[in-house]
C-alpha cells in the first residue's frame, strides 16, 4: 500500500521542522498514541492503541527518522506489532519553504501489513490508512497554529 500528498503549513520552514520533530506533538498528533518515548538519538518507542475498523487493537511500535537533512526532508520508518498483526511503513518529509509565514509539506508511503489485519483488503486499509494520516497532519497544523501563537 502507498500514497502521497501535500499540505499548507502556516510557519516558515525552521519553525515546521521544529515543531514536525518535537515529540510531544509528534504524541498528540500520531493516532491513538499512548506513548513516545525517546530510546536512543532519533529512535522512538510507542505505544499506539488503533481503533478503526478491523485494524484496532494495541500496537508496541518504534519509530526511526533517518537520512535526516534539516529543515528540508528526513524519512520515518515505522514497525509496530500487536493483536491484529503487524505493520512497518516508511515515509519520506519533505519540507519545501514558500516564505517566511507559508511551508509546503510533501510526504510519500509505503506501507505493508501482516497477520488478520493483512485478511482485511487493501481497499480497507488504504482508507485506514488515508484517516490516519489525514487525522495527523490535521491534529499538526492545529499544534503549529498553536506554536505560532506562543512564539
Amino acid at each position: 500500500m502507498e500514497g502521497k500528498g501535500k499540505l499548507n503549513l502556516p510557519a516558515g520552514i525552521e519553525q515546521s521542522w521544529d515543531v514536525l520533530l518535537d515529540s510531544e506533538v509528534l504524541k498528540r498528533c500520531i493516532m491513538g498514541c499512548k506513548k513516545l518515548e525517546l530510546v536512543e538519538e532519533n529512535k522512538y518507542e510507542a505505544d499506539i492503541s488503533m481503533g478503526v475498523a478491523a485494524v484496532k487493537g494495541d500496537y508496541s511500535s518504534t519509530i526511526e527518522l533517518a537520512n535526516i537533512d534539516k529543515p528540508k526532508s528526513y524519512r520515518m520508518i515505522v514497525k509496530g506489532e500487536g493483536g491484529p498483526g503487524s505493520i512497518e511503513a516508511v515515509a519520506d518529509i519533505n519540507l519545501e519553504s514558500v516564505d517566511e509565514n507559508t511551508t509546503v509539506l510533501h510526504y510519500t508511503f509505503e506501507a505493508e501489513v501482516g497477520g488478520k489485519v493483512a485478511m482485511v483488503g487493501q481497499r480497507m486499509l488504504g482508507g485506514v490508512a488515508k484517516l490516519v494520516i489525514k487525522d495527523f497532519f490535521s491534529k499538526f497544523g492545529k499544534e503549529l497554529k498553536k506554536a505560532n501563537v506562543h512564539s
